[in-house]
């Protein structure tokens, strides 16, 4: 069985920091849409606080995780331990989607600089810390904490590019729930 923390400690926050890819889990209201579970890395994540965290959002080919947190701002969000020691640990809480400009948008995105991928921050309010044993999960290696493959995207596309893109792909969730809109 798993241990419920107050809060992320130092402990804590040192070890989600090590970690190379983390989850997201989201859903819309409707008992009938699509649950979203999305896998992030690289320079991407920040722990904020005790009961807070951020990371910055990059452009993708959906928006989910950003229509669902502005419908319901339900969110879960998972680390992994995929080296000798098994972990899993889980963030429950409150999501938030801040874009370019908001006061948010701007301290996160200032942790996190220089990817010309970056569309939102996203923040959530953790209301629930939890671990469990995870020895369910393969041990592997990691041969490179990040692909510059979404640098590359962006940089190549270009700022104007990169905003037609978004206009088309990341407008709507696959269940029709607005997601960020068109510029």
């Amino acid at each position: 069985m798993g241990k419920v923390f107050p809060a992320i400690d130092e402990s804590l926050r040192a070890w989600i920091h090590q970690q190379p890819m983390w989850f997201l889990a989201t859903a819309p209201l409707a008992g009938d849409g699509f649950v979203n579970v999305s896998p992030r890395g690289g320079d991407s994540f920040s722990v904020l606080g005790p009961h807070r965290v951020a990371w910055v959002d990059f452009t993708g080919s959906g928006a989910e995780t950003i229509a669902h947190l502005r419908e319901n701002g339900r969110i879960c969000v998972m680390f992994s331990s995929f080296d000798d020691r098994p972990r899993i640990v889980r963030l429950h809480g409150r999501g938030e989607v801040h874009l370019p400009g908001s006061p948010a948008f701007d301290e996160v995105a200032a942790l996190h600089p220089d990817n010309p991928s970056t569309r939102a921050v996203v923040t959530v309010d953790v209301e629930r810390v939890s671990d469990a044993c995870g020895w369910g999960v393969p041990v592997m290696d990691v041969r490179t904490p990040e692909r510059d493959l979404i640098r590359r995207y962006a940089e190549n596309k270009g700022a104007d590019g990169i905003q037609r893109y978004r206009d088309e792909k990341n407008t709507r969730s696959l269940d029709g729930l607005p997601a960020l809109g068109p510029s």
